[in-house]
């Protein structure tokens, strides 16, 4: 197919405020809201988009994504398909702004060829099921707000209070639901805690624990040669260099598109992660449909997923993922499958004042 064109691709960027319908909590802190920046990447008449979801805790914020892709809007260049081109020119930084480019890209491939980007990659549409997360609380609060769940298979509860009661919390989930639990503590265990408190999360019949340990933690291998059940490290593996040191120290890995900069490299990351025998996790931050849509385009390649940040939204400006009994299903729409619906009033959706159009060269 001839994929020139007259003029080389022209990006417009914008920064939105996310609003959840509760607050969330996890080990790190509290939020009610979450800032993003969106990317529309234009290449003729074809509109093609992405969502930055930036990953905080390693510095990265919706205004450095933005003025990412602002600084290098000029390196795209005039083909949305040469994919390796724009990845080598891009630099090694800013990793959510780069899966934002990186899914516009996918998103104008997919209409420009009129196939939804999962097939265009070769995969099935239906992964499995998504788990709903349950914030951190105290106990009775955790299984006040679990017992309500009714549309969802599993759980996935936020942990590390470090209160010595973790254990408790899922003992009390645990009272008033029998779905499959998986615990995520966001790196606040110490090597005793998690020592202890591993065999007794085996015993409620928790199917893994994803980053006990804080992120290099050198009793991590230990920890993984003494747990009962699966480890899965989340902010231990971002790319593809990571896969392999993470064998040493998980059973499996949590890819996430910001983490690793978009769907080229979380592909390759899964694909690494089975030759090495690890099992797979595909996660999210808190986004849009337009973020959620991207990765539920590679949702099949993995054992486990966690894709609920677009449903823990007032308002999902980006609607088009299919929630149907309990799998967050891609579009079959063309490209990624999403459209704007959003309303910017009653303080849903707002979109920040700093907005960027760039026309390269």
């Amino acid at each position: 197919m001839e994929t020139t064109s007259v003029a080389p691709m022209e990006l417009s960027a914008r920064i939105v405020t996310l609003e959840l319908a509760e607050t969330f909590v996890i080990s790190r802190g509290a939020t009610e809201t979450e800032d993003v920046a969106q990317v529309e990447l234009r290449h003729g008449a074809v509109s093609g988009f992405g969502e930055a979801a930036p990953v905080d805790y390693h510095g990265e914020t919706a205004e450095s994504a933005l003025a990412y892709l602002e600084e290098h809007a000029s390196v795209l260049g005039d083909d949305p398909f040469a994919l390796d081109e724009i990845g080598a020119r891009l630099p090694p930084r800013e990793w959510a702004a780069r899966a934002a480019i990186d899914a516009a890209l996918h998103d104008l491939q997919g209409k420009l060829v009129e196939l939804p980007v999962w097939r265009l990659l070769g995969l099935r549409r239906a992964g499995p099921p998504t788990s709903w997360t349950i914030w951190l609380g105290d106990p009775d609060d955790m299984a006040r707000r679990a017992a309500k769940v009714k549309d969802f298979s599993r759980l996935k509860l936020k942990l590390g209070g470090r209160d010595g009661l973790d254990v408790e919390r899922v003992r009390a989930v645990r009272g008033v639901t029998e779905v499959p639990l998986q615990v995520d503590v966001n790196e606040y265990w110490s090597f005793d805690e998690a020592r202890d408190s591993l065999p007794r999360l085996a015993e409620l019949g928790v199917e893994y624990c994803e980053q006990p340990l804080p992120e290099g933690d050198p009793d991590g291998p230990r920890l993984k040669a003494a747990s009962p059940i699966p480890i899965y490290v989340d902010e231990d593996c971002h790319h593809l260099g990571d896969v392999a040191r993470c064998a040493e120290r998980a059973h499996g890995i949590n890819i996430k598109l910001a983490k690793s900069g978009g769907i080229r490299e979380a592909t390759r990351m899964a694909y690494a992660a089975r030759a090495l025998g690890l099992g797979v996790m595909l996660g999210c931050m808190i986004e849009s449909g337009l973020g959620i849509s991207a990765a539920a385009q590679i949702a099949s390649l993995c054992d486990h997923v966690d894709l609920d940040g677009n449903l823990l939204l007032a308002e999902d400006p980006w609607p088009g993922v299919e929630f149907v009994e309990g799998v967050q299903l891609p579009s079959q729409e063309p490209g990624l499958g999403v459209r704007t619906g959003a309303r910017h009033r009653d303080g849903h959706v707002t979109t920040a004042s700093r907005d960027a159009h760039v026309r390269p060269g």
